[in-house]
């Protein structure tokens, strides 16, 4: 058996108010207390610097929040990273490439430098989540990110509930997948009146799944509080690849950590071999679109 690579994981669950300024104030003030906790690889939520401006169908003020990439904002986070000797996952940032806007995660070494960027792929369009009026498609597979505390792979919210985009991130070797999240309970009406609608617990029961049928640590960090009609309901957790929950966090803000041994993905995966024994040449019908 291989040592034991064992590493804290620090969630920063937290509310936003519309300062942008004020907003990264606190998450750099939350990231140096996980540190100084031990984490060695931290994150923060979806869209972190501001109200979660896609509840509302048509906000074009939103617009103006839209940053570049690099920025003075990846300026500021990476420069933490190197202060606290950390992997960020700078959850994610309203991001402007030309003419079009993306929901996009940087990642930063713990010398500062960007590891990696990911665009949000699975981009929702429902009532209370309007984020195909905000936010162009990524157009590029989850990679993973070798890092001096494991290899991880980053996606964003709505990229949690496809099964496709955990596995591909699993056997491209990604020990551990950090989802930065964005996700509540908005005032919509249910599919059906007489069926009980549970968000959080079909939110959080899908991602464990993504554990277990992996192998490996799923970490998702989600904000709090109200803003318009939506509560967000945190949650954030971590769970290992037996599916058990290592960390859970309530609807307050706070810092989540969790101890994960980074090891253990290998081990669980050639003892259960659900990566070894799939059938790829029956999946054809996948990948034939809509």
């Amino acid at each position: 058996m291989s040592e034991h690579r064992n590493v804290t994981l620090g969630l920063l669950q937290m509310t936003m108010e519309d300062s942008a300024e004020a907003n990264l104030t606190k998450a750099l003030t939350m990231v140096r207390e996980a540190a100084s906790k031990g984490a060695k690889i931290i994150a923060l939520p979806e869209l972190f610097m501001g109200p979660y401006f896609c509840i509302d169908e048509k906000n074009t003020a939103a617009f103006d929040r839209a940053e570049s990439i690099p920025g003075k904002s990846t300026e500021i986070l990476g420069a933490l990273a190197a202060e606290c000797k950390i992997v960020l996952v700078g959850g994610s940032i309203y991001e402007i490439e030309g003419k079009t806007r993306y929901n996009t995660s940087c990642i930063f070494g713990p010398d500062g430098a960007v590891i990696g960027r990911y665009r949000k792929l699975h981009i929702p369009h429902d009532p209370g989540f309007y984020e195909q009026n905000y936010f162009g498609s990524g157009n590029a597979a989850p990679e993973v990110h070798s890092t001096p505390y494991g290899d991880i792979a980053v996606g964003i919210c709505y990229d949690q509930w496809f099964p496709e985009f955990a596995r591909m991130a699993a056997l491209k070797g990604a020990e551990l997948i950090i989802y930065p999240t964005a996700i509540g309970n908005a005032e919509v009406e249910p599919v059906d009146p007489a069926i009980p609608e549970d968000w959080e617990g079909m939110w959080r029961a899908a991602q464990v799944g993504h554990a277990a049928s992996n192998c490996i640590y799923i970490a998702a960090c989600n904000r709090v509080g109200n803003e318009a009609s939506t509560h967000f309901f945190g949650g954030s957790f971590v769970a290992d690849p037996n599916a058990r929950l290592l960390a859970r966090g309530d609807d307050t803000e706070k810092i989540l950590l969790a101890d994960i041994d980074l090891s253990y993905p290998k081990k669980m995966q050639a003892s259960w071999r659900f990566l070894l024994e799939r059938r790829p040449d029956m999946y054809g019908e996948l990948t034939k679109g809509k």
